[in-house]
């Protein structure tokens, strides 16, 4: 077969075996590249299918690139990046940006958290490197793949407390005049993360106290996401994956993995590449095998300390 390594005890030249003791580079680089394909696409929450149609990619070809397997062209690979909103650089295993960069690089692994933070900030455009944080709490923000309970638990927790529920879809839907779907349609992955953002800053800017429920990509955004932490006490509302997808389908909603006959390993994929980010939250409330009015309960418990004490000293970067 071709492409397959030689075998030991195969008859034939010793290089043939010496082939087989030294890594190929080669290789080696496209299954890091397909790793990170993988990766990035699982991020976003997007299927195969989906990246396909987005891109103009046909989908066993990005199947090939991302075990390995495709020798894939530069102009094909940035369809793929663009079709995910992500920069070309984050695909390319070894990409070195700037001359200075190995620099930078060693000095960040080294680097304690608060001259991260303060890196960070300088970097953000704030000269003197203080905290770019915003002084004010926002309050309660959850987040999650769709199917924690994110609507139904914010709604109950709003009502309880008597702050505003807010749903950030919903706010990005009522400022741009389109839906979730047609703005991505229309203008793609980037073109809904930069709404996302913009009404997230309007929001913040009311100064009004509320439990926000977050889209599950949110994740994918750093820049948002920073903003999220930084603003709001948040809470991972975490399920198993087999509750996540019983509870999309009652939804009816099973974007974006309508029609896809791996949709649950899909799923799985999603939530293990999100998790690291999920984890950053202040607080994880598990919602496995509960009702709601239990989960409700738990939830309730996770922001009891927000509500007794000064609640900025919960805000998280």
């Amino acid at each position: 077969m071709d492409g397959e390594p030689a075998k030991f005890g195969c008859p034939g030249s010793d290089a043939n075996s010496d082939m087989t003791d030294k890594p190929d580079p080669e290789a080696s680089f496209l299954e890091q590249l397909g790793q990170r394909v993988r990766t990035m696409r699982a991020l976003r929450g997007m299927s195969r299918k989906v990246l396909a149609k987005v891109s103009g990619i046909s989908e066993r070809y990005i199947a090939q690139l991302e075990s390995g397997k495709g020798n894939v062209s530069i102009v094909l690979l940035r369809r793929v990046a663009s079709a995910m909103a992500a920069q070309l650089e984050d695909l390319i295993p070894t990409s070195e940006p700037a001359p200075d960069w190995p620099i930078i690089r060693d000095l960040l692994r080294k680097a304690t958290p608060s001259q991260i933070a303060q890196a960070r900030d300088i970097l953000a455009g704030n000269a003197h490197g203080t905290s770019a944080k915003h002084a004010s709490f926002a309050g309660i923000a959850l987040i999650g793949l769709r199917g924690a309970g994110k609507s139904t638990l914010g709604k109950i927790l709003a009502k309880k407390i008597g702050w505003n529920f807010v749903e950030l879809n919903k706010e990005i839907e009522a400022q741009n005049g389109l839906s979730v779907a047609e703005i991505i349609a229309l203008y793609g992955q980037e073109g809904f993360r930069r709404m996302e953002q913009a009404a997230l800053a309007q929001l913040l800017a009311r100064k009004e106290l509320m439990v926000l429920a977050t889209g599950g990509g949110i994740v994918s955004e750093p820049l948002t996401f920073d903003l999220i932490l930084s603003s709001f006490y948040t809470i991972w509302l975490k399920a198993e994956p087999e509750e996540h997808m019983a509870r999309v389908r009652r939804q009816g909603d099973l974007r974006p993995m309508a029609d896809d006959r791996s949709a649950m390993a899909e799923l799985r994929t999603i939530l293990k590449s999100r998790e690291p980010l999920y984890a950053r939250a202040s607080a994880v409330v598990d919602t496995s095998g509960l009702s709601v009015d239990a989960a409700a309960a738990r939830l309730n418990e996770a922001v009891a300390p927000v509500l007794r004490q000064d609640a900025r000293m919960f805000a998280r970067g």
